[in-house]
């Protein structure tokens, strides 16, 4: 196993690390994703929740995603910046945005999410394989 993902908010009060590698890593197009994230898409890294340790206090907000998942989104009360985020239907897996990597260069997307939403502004690797919602499991 390599190094361990840490990373926290903009302002440092909430921070994580985390003792495993990555189970997936996606780059969402979905509204909900654009509407948080400001931009066209969220870039996520899922992990087992079992790896995760969390320092500080995160803000949540629950919302049902286009496919019907319950999203419980955590953000630093503090600065605002999203951090990470849980579904409560599915404990075992924890989600945390690339951006809030100490080295994001670590995040490697392999494949793109909820394409029917994307616009054409927002370029992402066209070598990338991409779903019209979610992939099939």
């Amino acid at each position: 196993m390599s190094t361990s993902f840490t990373g926290g908010c903009a302002c440092g009060a909430l921070r994580y690390e985390i003792s495993a590698e990555p189970a997936v890593m996606v780059d969402c197009q979905c509204r909900q994703c654009q509407r948080e994230s400001g931009t066209g898409h969220a870039s996520h890294l899922t992990f087992p929740s079992a790896a995760v340790k969390v320092e500080g206090k995160a803000t949540h907000w629950e919302a049902t995603g286009d496919g019907g998942t319950v999203k419980r989104r955590a953000f630093c009360p503090t600065c605002g910046s999203p951090v990470y985020m849980t579904f409560p239907a599915m404990p075992d897996y924890f989600v945390i945005r690339a951006g809030s990597l100490d080295d994001p260069s670590r995040y490697k997307p392999q494949f793109v999410t909820w394409h029917a939403a994307g616009h054409a502004w927002d370029h992402l690797d066209p070598a990338l394989p991409k779903f019209e919602n979610m992939p099939p499991t």
